[in-house]
């Protein structure tokens, strides 16, 4: 056992040589914030170099890289990685393209349930049981949150427990941990000052040492023993076994550290620039006329990640709690390579805790995103063409939120449109349906949410959509939008229409403030303006 005051200093190089061939690798991070990065880049080079180690697993929670580079991107190599378990993989191109050609073996758990994982591995605990999955491709009666036909192990079953249904995550064993955090004083106490989320990183840690194995952690710097404070310490030192110091690492891929996504500083919500008025922007400002004054609002990847900053320009950061699944609560939320970090933060939770609130019932509203719907109101957000993204937390969200916005365009692949003048023009229709007769992949299912008393819409850049009693039916369409033409002939099912049919508010179009937080102070909300009149016709 190591002593106090001897931490073991390392170099990046010697600490991807202590991986073995065959080795279950745990790697911490969420997207691009929190991720061991030069550790990952000397593994990778050590593998370039001499061919070794081979066949390892690879556990992760969500997807940790920059879609093409960095991260687990790293690790995509022939031969390197046999099996890997993970939330996400819309970050990991190159993993996912090995998932999808069935050269590895791949299991897709939901986001929070990797994250519960880690904790249940810390204790010795065979897996995780939960209701989280049930009625999707998590079902071991579909497939089992298996990823390709090359993938056989049944890693997820079906239980009865106290009169119901639930599911049986198995939980696999680590061997060897990369983490980080931001300072480890001679110890090898680490604290995460700096860090815009705390992530997983002690239960792995817990996790692999418990197992007998390694904890690697790479650190921004060293300081002495007592300078940290104690609630900003994450990892006892007893559980790191080596260090690597890593003085200019990043915050997240795009900033090399900005103190207001850690708390260390704030910035005045109103000098963020308000993001450009096209069709996702127009999605998003509908998507705000959702939201209510107090609730706790999750929101996902993609266009509901753009919401923050409709809030932002509204003047309405402080009228509810926006959170994020990767630990993040309240501030305004970023995206793209900034997702899972806010400015201002009022508290940034290990993500296993954001996940109990939410697998619990907790959430008042959700925003995701989808990629297929189908008339019975199943959404597709998992697998589609050649993307094999996986779930992330987009399954325990929406099984559990009171109120579902799901956020997309209506059809895809050079979809071409104009907002001008509080109208909405199509220039050049998408070459692929979105809404189909059948999803190809159930990510969440309409009919056990309409059995839970779910309130769900789906909003696109020219209609909004409301699940009802018999599947989906047709609420709201843009101004300057045709109705058959332009969306009911673009659905690829008989497409209800409801009798009350209005036209989305026009401020939705036009640049500049809606006047958003007045009509949620006053109770005038939901998004509409006039009914239609004129069916049919510009």
């Amino acid at each position: 056992m190591r002593q106090p005051g001897k931490i073991s200093l390392i170099s990046a190089a010697e600490a991807a040589a202590l991986v073995k061939a065959g080795d279950v690798l745990a790697v911490g991070g969420n997207g691009g914030s929190g991720v061991p990065e030069t550790v990952l880049e000397a593994l990778e080079q050590r593998f370039l170099d001499n061919g070794g180690p081979g066949g390892l697993t690879l556990l992760h929670v969500t997807g940790i890289g920059a879609v093409t580079e960095h991260g687990l991107c790293r690790l995509a190599h022939p031969g390197l990685v046999a099996r890997v378990f993970g939330g996400n993989f819309g970050l990991q191109m190159p993993f996912m393209k090995r998932i999808r050609t069935g050269e590895i073996e791949g299991y897709n758990f939901p986001q929070g349930v990797m994250a519960q994982l880690f904790r249940a591995m810390a204790g010795k605990q065979p897996g995780v049981i939960t209701h989280v999955g049930l009625g999707t491709y998590m079902d071991p009666r579909q497939d089992g949150a298996r990823m390709n036909e090359r993938t056989t192990e049944p890693m997820v079953e079906l239980v009865e427990l106290a009169g119901r249904e639930w599911l049986f995550y198995r939980a696999p064993t680590p061997s060897v941990a990369f983490i980080r955090g931001t300072s480890a004083d001679e110890d090898g106490y680490v604290s995460m000052e700096h860090e815009a989320t705390t992530r997983e990183d002690l239960s792995i840690a817990q996790a692999v040492h418990n197992a007998g194995g390694i904890v690697i952690c790479q650190v921004k710097r060293l300081v002495k023993r007592g300078s940290q404070n104690p609630h900003m310490v994450k990892i006892p030192g007893f559980l790191i076994d080596h260090f690597v110091l890593v003085p200019d690492q990043m915050q997240t891929y795009a900033t090399q550290y900005d103190p207001s996504r850690c708390g260390e500083t704030t910035i005045p919500v109103s000098s963020l620039t308000p993001d450009p008025l096209t069709e996702r922007r127009v999605i998003a400002r509908r998507g705000a006329f959702q939201l209510r004054s107090g609730d706790v609002i999750n929101l996902g990847v993609g266009i509901s990640a753009m919401i923050p900053n409709v809030v932002a320009e509204e003047g309405m950061d402080e009228m509810m709690t926006l959170t994020v699944e990767s630990g993040v609560v309240g501030g305004v939320p970023g995206y793209a390579r900034e997702f899972g970090t806010a400015y201002n933060p009022r508290a940034i939770l290990d993500q296993a805790y954001q996940f109990d609130f939410y697998d619990g019932g907790g959430l008042d509203c959700a925003f995701l995103s989808f990629a297929e719907v189908d008339g019975d109101g199943n959404v597709n957000v998992t697998r589609f063409g050649d993307r094999y993204d996986g779930s992330g937390g987009f399954i325990n969200i929406s099984q559990n939120a009171r109120r579902l916005v799901f956020s997309g365009s209506l059809t895809g692949g050079g979809l071409d449109v104009a907002v001008e003048s509080g109208r909405l023009a199509i220039r050049s229709e998408g070459k692929f349906r979105k809404f189909v007769p059948d999803v190809g992949q159930v990510s969440f299912n309409g009919r056990l949410a309409r059995e839970r008393g779910q309130d769900v819409i789906y909003i696109t850049e020219r209609a909004v959509f409301r699940l009802e009693a018999d599947g989906l039916a047709l609420a709201e369409i843009a101004p300057g939008v045709r109705l058959k033409e332009d969306v009911i002939d673009q659905v690829g099912f008989p497409l209800r229409v409801d009798p009350g049919v209005k036209l989305m508010d026009p401020r939705i179009f036009r640049p500049g403030p809606m006047g958003l937080r007045e009509d949620i102070l006053d109770g005038a909300v939901g998004g509409t303006g006039p009914a239609l009149r004129l069916v049919g016709e510009r």
